[in-house]
């Protein structure tokens, strides 16, 4: 299964932020919308970068509260992994554990298209397993 899969399920929007919004409208954006990652975007959905809510802890961490006033650009990471809806469930799982990162955009000829997390992953691989063990169950009643 595909990406594609994912996101005909829980579609395209995007939430994202321009390159000159402060660390504190970020996380005012990650409450509001109660999402753990915003994907920084100039007006063509160009990727310019990725800020989470561990980038936000772990820079108040180090920096202290004062950090909430700096540019997001001071902060997001900037070298984003993408995928496309071509790519497989799999590989994605395996992008996003072996970067320990939990938000993958998806792209479609360099433009931000979607955005899924390992949340929508695992909950599509249980409904996977959930439709095999019906059919099996299925299967086995037919027989």
């Amino acid at each position: 299964m595909t990406v594609a899969a994912i996101l005909s399920g829980k579609g395209h929007d995007t939430i994202t932020a321009r390159s000159e919004a402060l660390l504190s409208e970020i996380c005012e954006t990650l409450a509001k919308y109660k999402i753990g990652a915003v994907v920084v975007c100039n007006g063509d959905k160009e990727i310019e970068g990725i800020i989470s809510e561990r980038d936000i802890v772990r820079t108040i961490g180090t920096k202290g509260p004062s950090s909430l006033n700096v540019p997001v650009t001071a902060v997001m990471t900037k070298e984003v992994v993408t995928c496309t809806e071509d790519n497989s469930v799999n590989e994605v799982m395996a992008r996003m554990t072996q970067g320990r990162f939990r938000h993958m955009p998806v792209v479609k000829d360099g433009k931000l298209t979607g955005v899924i997390s390992i949340g929508d992953v695992v909950k599509y691989k249980i409904a996977q397993v959930e439709l095999e063990a019906e059919q099996m169950r299925s299967y086995i009643t037919m027989a």
